[in-house]
């Protein structure tokens, strides 16, 4: 789960060199959370005022801005050892929002210019692309970066750079001022600690909503003999516990995985659930073990990451096991078309990205997202666009939710969590079924806003 909106709640990502993220979502939705959405400008609202507007010719009003030209930033550990396709999703999504905008006439007047820099999964890459990025190329801010180590965080910090729409795979995004994750945080961000002195918090919306919707009782929870993996599956457990579940946890080694011998343990469980500390590979695999021993779940959950058209592929040796997989996020489904939203991401996606339709996914919508949200903090701040004034939208009180693309979620500083938390989720199922055969991702719930419950809050130390 993610600290969004206003809330101080979220399971860490694994930082394991070969896992993938390990993320479930949801948000706490303070009073007021779904009202005055802003209407500002983006690829389905117009291109906003140009040079000749009532406010005069557009002045080079900062860092990165100049009459014509908005420079904006992009880090992404593209060639990280986990491979290309695992963190390149929100650039994709981020780009083709701003191409997307720049075709509709700009911002203002202004073109946005991307300057993008692959950190190839390192902490030292990372720190040479912000320097990269802030030093040379003089970006006005950054926009839905995902990066496996985000070691440059601390120098973006202290030049002020406001860093937009970012997916918190570490714990950068609840430490430092001037950076804001997609999720939002209510942690106080002082550079000092992360969190709350160290401490954040996980909430359990995802384990009441699969023990109210599928009738659960019972979970397995699998991960590798290694110390990340091991620590979130913990996590995972603590929560399923906190529910009243009973869990089943399996261990299995990095190097030489026993999956035959987890889907016989789950078996003889009767485990109704299946969650993981792993990566795609891993699941892959344990999804394989897990027909061939004839084992059935009711749902094997993953997280927003792997809520992606590449499933198709990934599980094509295990079709059962396929269609027993949910996701969970704190964003829409990319599959509906219903919103104006998600229809405006997918027509950007086919007209630039074409050859990406069979990885589509959760993340590339939510740096479509990011980039939504950081432009219509530019757009805030009219012809005179200033760090200032974006960092001023950014931490305003009133939570923003992308045009209906994520839950509300904002940046205002609360205290430490005492109590239970109303905590609010999307998911999905994918269904061979779907699509009139040709398999999809089926939402399962009438509406992320309302899939809500007053859940509690468990800290750890990240």
């Amino acid at each position: 789960m993610r600290l969004t909106a206003a809330a101080p709640r979220r399971v860490p990502a694994v930082l394991l060199a070969l896992l993938l993220l390990l993320t479930a979502c949801g948000t706490r939705l303070p009073d007021g959370a779904f009202t005055g959405r802003p209407t500002p400008a983006g690829p389905g609202s117009g291109p906003g005022p140009g040079p000749g507007s009532a406010s005069g010719a557009n002045p080079a009003s900062d860092t990165g801005v100049t009459a014509g030209e908005i420079r904006i930033g992009i880090v992404t550990s593209l060639t990280s050892p986990v491979g290309s396709d695992v963190f390149s999703g929100p650039r994709y999504g981020a780009q083709a929002f701003f191409q997307a905008l720049n075709d509709r006439g700009g911002l203002h007047g202004r073109t946005v210019r991307l300057v993008t820099c692959d950190d190839a999964g390192s902490g030292i890459g990372n720190q040479d692309c912000v320097h990269r990025l802030v030093d040379q190329a003089h970006v006005f801010a950054f926009a839905s970066g995902s990066v496996l180590d985000y070691a440059g965080a601390p120098y973006v910090s202290g030049k002020a750079v406001p860093d937009v729409g970012g997916q918190p795979i570490g714990t950068a995004y609840d430490r430092w001022p001037h950076l804001y994750g997609i999720y939002g945080s209510a942690a106080p961000r002082d550079g000092r600690s992360v969190g709350w002195n160290g401490t954040l918090y996980q909430s359990t919306e995802v384990f009441r909503f699969f023990k109210e919707r599928l009738g659960a009782a019972s979970a397995a929870v699998v991960a590798y003999n290694q110390a990340d993996s091991a620590r979130y599956a913990a996590q995972l457990k603590a929560g399923l516990e906190a529910e009243g579940y009973r869990v089943l946890l399996q261990t299995v080694d990095f190097a030489l995985p026993n999956f035959q011998a987890v889907a016989a343990a789950v078996r003889a469980d009767g485990s109704q659930l299946l969650f993981d500390a792993m990566d795609t590979r891993g699941n892959a695999a344990l999804c394989r073990a897990l027909d061939e021993a004839g084992a059935r779940v009711t749902a094997k959950v993953t997280n927003v990451q792997n809520w992606s058209e590449s499933v198709r592929t990934d599980y094509q040796s295990s079709p059962d096991c396929r269609n027993a997989l949910w996701a969970t996020s704190s964003s829409l489904n990319y599959e509906d078309q219903q919103y104006p939203a998600v229809r405006d991401f997918r027509a950007a996606m086919a007209r630039y990205y074409p050859d990406r339709a069979a990885q589509l996914s959760a993340w590339e919508l939510e740096g479509w997202a990011g980039a939504q949200w950081l432009t219509d903090a530019m757009d805030s701040c009219g012809a005179a666009l200033t760090r200032a004034c974006v960092e001023a939208f950014m931490n305003r009180a009133e939570p923003y939710d992308a045009h209906g693309l994520i839950l509300p979620a904002s940046f205002v500083p609360e205290p430490p969590p005492a109590g239970p938390v109303r905590a609010c989720l999307n998911a999905a199922r994918w269904q061979d079924s779907a699509g009139g055969g040709a398999g999809g991702w089926v939402t399962q719930v009438p509406s992320m806003t309302t899939t809500c419950y007053d859940v509690p809050q468990l800290p750890y130390k990240p």
